[in-house]
């Protein structure tokens, strides 16, 4: 039942507060699969930008981040850098 009160709470919180979920990727980038992953098995919908393909974006991305290196997460203005399933969750309204 603690699993199935979570999931439902986690759905409340998910319609409550829609987070807008950004990740800034390149394509050969193994974190970044992990972290798309993560969203996907988490119902968390998400944009992603390819900074391999798009310069003004990873502009964007380094500007936000001081980073060069992805996976680069923003949710809700809140920057995570590479895969930090905790850091994810607690972000998301998870933890």
């Amino acid at each position: 039942w603690q699993k199935l009160f979570k999931q439902v709470n986690y759905i409340l919180l998910k319609v409550i507060f829609l987070a807008s979920v950004k990740i800034y990727t390149t394509p050969t980038c193994a974190y970044c699969k992990m972290t798309k992953e993560f969203f996907k098995q988490n119902n968390v919908e998400f944009q992603e930008i390819d900074v391999a393909r798009d310069e003004a974006a990873a502009k964007e991305m380094v500007e936000k981040s001081g980073q060069m290196g992805v996976p680069v997460i923003d949710i809700d203005g809140q920057i995570i850098i590479g895969f930090d399933r905790q850091a994810l969750k607690k972000a998301l309204h998870m933890a």
